[in-house]
């Protein structure tokens, strides 16, 4: 995997350069010659790479309210089923950035793919069950549990079986990186227990499943946006601009009905619409950096994994585009 990964790295920051497309030019401030005003900075495009989850919603809203265009840049957003498609298109230099976990951070930087975290995002894990003999974590001890390997799925069940006073070796896990395929599976009793974001989480309590844990009741936060350095170079001002449209998406949903925009959410998320009344829209607080000891608890279980032997410390790791110290 890690030579697939230095292999594909020439890739990204060959495509990371070439998507400069003039941005110094593109995001000069607009000034004065003479007695007339220079046109605006053109509109910066920044693709995103994003999962259909919640921490996708305020990106969503503000393109489809055209938040983006206001602050002068232009939200591509793509969406991928699996964090593995996500991390093919961000590796082939299809997306600028991606929401990403803090174990995908930690495998980037040693492929040698230079990204950096640019800020947290809301998002939240779950670990489902619908075994009527599961009633904690604890209880998966000798149990099979569907998640994603290598990635925040099973970071954030280690730490769950770790509060649990369990350890990875006291489950069997089932590899299954799509992730409607895990609902799908644990529905039919194909397992124990499954790692699901929302919207699968509320389409699961639905059916009839059970959260055991999540991330929040956890304490665990491996949810981050993040970019290439080259993209952050080529595109800063661009990257500025977007998180501007963001917390006005974040101030939007405050101040207006969840009915205005959940048939939005449906279509783009993946709700399906006879859920609309058992959709919760998180409180989504305006965009902030991530905090370092989540970093360090994350790179600490990838080296464990044997994923991260590069001296790379959680500081390397975060840029200051957006936050500065």
């Amino acid at each position: 995997m890690k030579i697939a990964m230095l292999t594909a790295a020439v890739g990204l920051v060959a495509a990371g350069c070439g998507n400069s497309n003039n941005a110094n030019a593109g995001n000069a401030n607009t000034a004065s010659t003479g007695n007339a005003a220079e046109a605006p900075a053109e509109a910066v495009t920044i693709s995103l790479g994003l999962l259909p989850s919640i921490d996708a919603i305020p990106f969503i809203i503000a393109h489809e309210q055209g938040f983006d265009k206001q602050h002068n840049v232009n939200l591509d957003i793509q969406t991928f089923k699996s964090a593995k498609d996500r991390d093919v298109a961000f590796q082939a230099g299809k997306v600028d950035g991606l929401s990403a976990d803090l174990v995908a951070i930690s495998i980037y930087n040693e492929a040698g793919l230079d990204v950096k975290i640019t800020s947290t995002t809301t998002g939240e894990f779950d670990l489902l069950t619908g075994n009527a003999e599961v009633k904690e974590v604890k209880d998966l001890k000798g149990k099979t549990v569907i998640l994603s390997k290598n990635t925040s799925t099973q970071y954030t069940v280690a730490m769950m079986l770790k509060q649990a006073g369990l350890t990875e070796d006291d489950i069997t896990v089932t590899e299954v990186p799509q992730i409607p395929t895990r609902l799908e599976l644990l529905k039919n009793n194909k397992a124990d227990a499954a790692v699901l974001p929302e919207p699968f989480v509320t389409m699961g309590k639905t059916a009839g499943l059970r959260v055991l844990s999540s991330t929040h009741s956890a304490g665990i936060n491996p949810f981050v946006l993040a970019f290439p350095q080259s993209a952050i170079d080529a595109k800063g001002q661009g990257i500025r601009d977007m998180y501007a449209a963001y917390d006005e998406a974040v101030d939007y949903m405050k101040t207006h009905d969840q009915s205005e925009y959940i048939d939005l959410i449906i279509k783009e998320v993946g709700y399906p619409d006879t859920l609309k009344n058992e959709i919760k829209v998180p409180e989504y607080l305006p965009a902030y950096q991530v905090d370092v000891k989540e970093v360090e608890a994350a790179f600490a279980w990838a080296r464990e994994k044997g994923l991260l032997t590069k001296n790379i410390s959680a500081e390397e790791v975060i840029s200051d585009v957006q936050f500065k110290e």
